[in-house]
């Protein structure tokens, strides 16, 4: 009888200080996130200074709570799996380092784990994954496309050449005065405007995969000040509806384009936007016409960072003899391509 592995993830990358245990790359025994949001919002984003502090702070309690909740021991532990990047290089520093330590001292082996790598991973927590696979990455700091063909092997097809879906998001909340995170509250209130106002779409050459926001961003913050200049009122509602049927449209259009020329089966969405209800609620109505690909869409819960989709990315990369050495750095701009290598 094959022995359970057990895998404790560690992720540090921006303002979420967690910790997380996962039974066989599928299981989660534990899974325990500090979250930074209070510190942040005031200053409209996250300062990277601040939520180094924090993460030193929260570091050790976090995973004393996470072998409380599993009910482990470092003993029962295989290996510690930690983000490597990307990410704000001071974060990710604490959560290296702290991985290290517990390698080091429990004589565990240390799994480098890529951020985004985690996020598509959580996806193995609702299901296990079908190859070939496409999964449509809308974070904070990352929108892409990315091509499986098996486990551990990424190849990137499409991303953003400017600002990701998550920052046009922030900016425009920016813009309509609401706090940070934006994301969460442009999209509730979306649900109570209508798309009345005439917005760009930037589909780029003919058969790209890329996306672009920052035009759109633009041409938001332009409308709106614009009507100030005319001493007219812009409903947000209706702006922000709009806003988010032009994002939602490039996403859900050039992620459906790509499922069809790749033949794949199953599509998976990752990142903290995959929460976001309304696109949410356009993939499942646009793939619901596709029932030869999968759509699967992880819990909220599984959107945002968090150290269980680290733990199961670890756990495949473990199980592919992926290893680091106690020399192990933050790598912020680390390329998810290098897996494949």
């Amino acid at each position: 009888m094959k022995k359970d592995l057990w895998i404790l993830g560690i992720e540090t990358s921006c303002d979420e200080t967690a910790v997380a245990i996962i039974k066989n790359g599928r299981e989660i025994a534990a899974n325990v996130v500090a979250s930074q949001i209070e510190s942040h919002k005031r200053f409209g984003g996250v300062v990277p200074e601040i939520a180094s502090r924090h993460h030193v702070e929260q570091i050790t309690i976090v995973i004393e709570e996470a072998l409380h909740q599993a009910n482990l021991t470092f003993s029962e532990i295989d290996a510690i799996a930690v983000t490597e990047g990307p990410g704000l290089v001071g974060a990710l520093l604490i959560g290296v380092n702290a991985a290290k330590a517990l390698a080091f001292a429990h004589n565990k082996p240390l799994v480098p784990v890529h951020h985004i790598a985690g996020h598509i991973y959580a996806n193995r927590l609702v299901t296990e994954l079908k190859f070939p696979l496409l999964a449509l990455v809308v974070s904070g700091g990352h929108t892409e496309i990315v091509y499986m063909k098996e486990h551990g092997h990424f190849e990137v097809i499409g991303e953003t050449r400017d600002d990701a879906a998550g920052e046009a998001y922030d900016k425009v909340a920016r813009t309509l005065n609401m706090p940070y995170p934006g994301g969460p509250h442009i999209d509730r209130l979306a649900h109570e405007g209508k798309p009345i106002i005439d917005l760009p779409r930037a589909w780029l050459e003919e058969g790209s995969y890329d996306f672009s926001f920052s035009g759109l961003k633009s041409a938001v913050i332009n409308t709106v000040h614009n009507a100030e200049q005319r001493g007219e009122t812009i409903a947000p509602e209706d702006l922000a509806a709009s806003f988010q049927e032009s994002v939602i449209e490039v996403l859900v259009k050039k992620t459906e384009r790509a499922v069809s020329e790749y033949k794949v089966k199953q599509l998976l969405v990752a990142g903290g936007v995959a929460a976001n209800k309304g696109l949410r609620k356009a993939l499942e109505q646009t793939f619901s016409k596709h029932p030869e690909v999968e759509l699967v869409i992880p819990p909220l819960s599984l959107c945002t960072d968090n150290a269980a989709m680290i733990a199961a990315a670890g756990s495949v990369m473990f199980e592919k003899g992926i290893r680091a050495g106690l020399n192990l750095n933050a790598n912020p701009g680390l390329d998810i391509e290098l897996y494949n290598e």
